[in-house]
């Protein structure tokens, strides 16, 4: 069975990042990824220093021909099914059938999401959007709607206003308090409480909203917090602790990105509730340096330096 000083869960910005540091370390690494990247929706990433508007696939590509060229890495495209610790590090079942060991584990798994309304899934991550400083520009000027599906709508809306004017559908779910309403007026926008029902345009655009009392109102872009789960049972099979956020559950780090569970650290869209390519990425770097500190204090202290 192949043993490896550190397995990644989870190809994208976070498994990448970790990857790359304990890479440059000289550590043996071996990168499990699924090719089902949460971003795979987007055209292209914002915010992201040195990426803005480079499409997520692009990024991914290049990180991993970079990840190649240092000869400790190894890769295994396929699904991790099953994880189990034991005294000597951990055991990891891939679908392709094999079975791989490890010393330490970094969870990069990400999560999924589940969209309020099925008119939204052909639109998502082009005018069904979740984060205004990811895709807020390149939609200025247009007729936003904030459509309540989290803890968090009422603070979304408020911001909206500085990209276009905005109109915050509560659903019915998430009525703004006095203090928040006199909030949304002061920035402009508009409070709606008939709920949202369809979505109206034509492809992946948006041309109307139409309302459960059947009015049709203009809307160019949605802004909206899907539901998220883990995108993978690893977390749960180890007994890593979980938190609850304001879309789903997430993995509890420390702020090494430490887990509850020794020797098991998680980064990324799993172990935050706090949705960002480049916060991704840095806590794949802090994964992938506080991995390699734990091996290095586990052979201060006696134990094996090397798989």
């Amino acid at each position: 069975m192949d043993r490896y000083d550190v397995i990644v869960v989870g190809g994208s910005f976070a498994g990448l990042s970790a990857a790359m540091q304990l890479a440059r370390a000289q550590r043996s690494v071996l990168l499990v990824d699924a090719g089902r990247p949460r971003n795979r929706f987007a055209a292209a990433s914002h915010g992201f220093l040195g990426q803005d508007g480079v499409a997520p696939a692009q990024i991914l590509h290049q990180g991993l021909t970079q990840l190649a060229r240092y000869p400790t890495v190894a890769f295994r495209q396929a699904e991790a099914l099953a994880a189990a610790v034991h005294d000597d590090g951990l055991t990891l079942a891939l679908s392709e059938g094999a079975q791989v060991e490890g010393r330490k584990l970094i969870l990069a798994t990400g999560v999924q999401d589940t969209l309020p309304l099925p008119s939204m899934i052909g639109r998502w991550g082009v005018s069904v959007l979740h984060c205004p400083y990811c895709h807020g520009y390149e939609v200025r000027g247009r007729r936003l709607a904030a459509i309540a599906n989290a803890a968090g709508a009422v603070h979304q809306a408020m911001i909206l206003p500085d990209w276009g004017p905005t109109t915050f559908y509560t659903q019915g779910m998430f009525e703004p308090t006095a203090e928040e309403a006199a909030l949304l007026g002061a920035r402009g926008v508009e409070i709606e409480r008939t709920p949202v029902v369809e979505l109206v345009g034509e492809g992946a655009n948006i041309s109307s909203l139409v309302l459960a009392d059947g009015r049709a109102v203009p809307a160019e872009a949605v802004f909206t917090a899907p539901r998220t789960q883990m995108a993978s049972p690893l977390a749960e099979q180890l007994g890593c602790a979980l938190a609850d956020g304001m879309t789903g559950p997430y993995i509890k780090v420390d702020p090494m990105q430490q887990t509850s569970v020794p020797g098991v650290f998680a980064a990324g869209d799993a172990a935050t509730e706090m949705y960002n390519a480049t916060l991704a990425s840095a806590a794949g770097v802090m994964a992938g340096v506080a991995a390699h500190r734990a091996l290095v204090l586990e052979s201060a202290h006696g134990g094996r330096d090397r798989p």
